[in-house]
């Protein structure tokens, strides 16, 4: 059986601040092993800084900045998280959305095939490969 006592009891995270989330159907229902690695870091930058109803107010050139990605990718990024209705974007605001009910609401996403999961050490390291 596998030990739920922390290793580091001294470090157990806290929500203090702020608060956000990622929402574990990201992960189970493909839509994580469907984005780019470049989606992935844009969607959770977004994540990170939305507010409680997951907005948030950076501009373009602060978030490539920020995430190390030049304006060509976070275009074509942020192009394809709104086709995937992830995310919403107007007037340099940003909305992170609720997820659709199935995948199939959101025609750009892939459930994966039974049989054949996505590891999602394989998904972080496309990003660590990437030179995030």
């Amino acid at each position: 059986m596998i030990s739920k006592t922390p290793i580091n009891p001294y470090r157990i995270r806290r929500i203090t601040g702020s608060f956000s989330w990622l929402d574990h159907r990201l992960l189970s229902d493909g839509f994580l092993a469907a984005m780019t690695p470049e989606e992935m870091r844009l969607y959770f930058f977004l994540v990170l800084v939305g507010d409680k109803n997951g907005l948030s107010f950076y501009s373009y050139d602060k978030i490539c900045d920020l995430i190390k990605m030049d304006v060509a990718r976070f275009m074509l990024a942020r192009s394809r998280l709104i086709e995937k209705s992830l995310i919403a974007c107007e007037n340099g605001r940003y909305q992170v959305l609720q997820l659709p009910e199935t995948t199939s609401e959101s025609p750009s996403v892939e459930r994966p095939r039974s049989g054949s999961p996505t590891a999602i050490r394989r998904i972080f390291q496309q990003i660590v490969d990437e030179k995030f």
